[in-house]
């Protein structure tokens, strides 16, 4: 985000009813997720969340210590929210595993077309501009994506046990081959706002695991 204070502080008047306060703070992580999907962490002020919340900036201060643990927070609501994404479509029984897969793949590129290809993935995000975000981020966003690998990589292994899949395929590199090469395509969809370039990845990582 911009160069605003990031010493924890606790300014403002806080709400006077405890609902109030619980409203406004989940007001402020959905405002804040949805602004950092769009945009990197370092480009975007509190001041533009506040305004979509309409709360005064020092009572921000009230729900959140710092920026940093602001940021801290909305990485681990996205982390939730995706690890219940993923486990909807890789844990489900009543499919076969690989259109497990081919169903997550459809459901994220319908999500991004929803949004004009102008929202990807906050994970993948902040990991491009590490660089300059505090140094306690990199342990949180590693571990995010080793879930998510573990997670495909688990139900690459149903794919094996079905038959769908060679027993030669290493689940876990294939897995991790995906996550690297998937947020690269979101990237580029960004970029270019067209589904291109996931359904080339995609096509792409299939035939892959189809040829092994």
């Amino acid at each position: 985000m911009t160069n605003e204070q990031t010493t924890p502080r606790r300014r403002g008047r806080p709400p006077k009813r405890p609902e109030q306060s619980l409203q406004t703070r989940e007001l402020l992580l959905r405002a804040g997720l949805a602004v950092l999907t769009e945009k990197g962490f370092s480009a975007t002020g509190i001041d533009e969340i506040l305004k979509r919340v309409g709360v005064p900036k020092g009572s921000f201060y009230h729900y959140f210590d710092s920026k940093e643990a602001f940021g801290a927070e909305l990485i681990e609501r996205y982390a939730s929210y995706f690890a219940f994404k993923l486990e909807s479509h890789f844990a489900d029984v009543t499919t076969a595993p690989m259109a497990r897969l081919k169903a997550f793949v459809e459901d994220a590129r319908n999500g991004m077309a929803r949004h004009e290809f102008r929202r990807g993935c906050l994970i993948g995000n902040l990991g491009q501009e590490m660089g300059a975000l505090p140094e306690s981020f990199r342990t949180q966003l590693t571990a995010v994506f080793r879930d998510w690998q573990q997670r495909l990589a688990a139900c690459l292994r149903d794919a094996q046990r079905s038959g769908e899949i060679s027993s030669a395929v290493d689940c876990d590199v294939a897995a991790a081959y995906f996550w690297i090469g998937w947020e690269g395509a979101v990237l580029r969809a960004k970029l270019e706002r067209s589904a291109e370039p996931l359904d080339i990845f995609a096509q792409g990582f299939f035939a892959g695991l189809d040829s092994a």
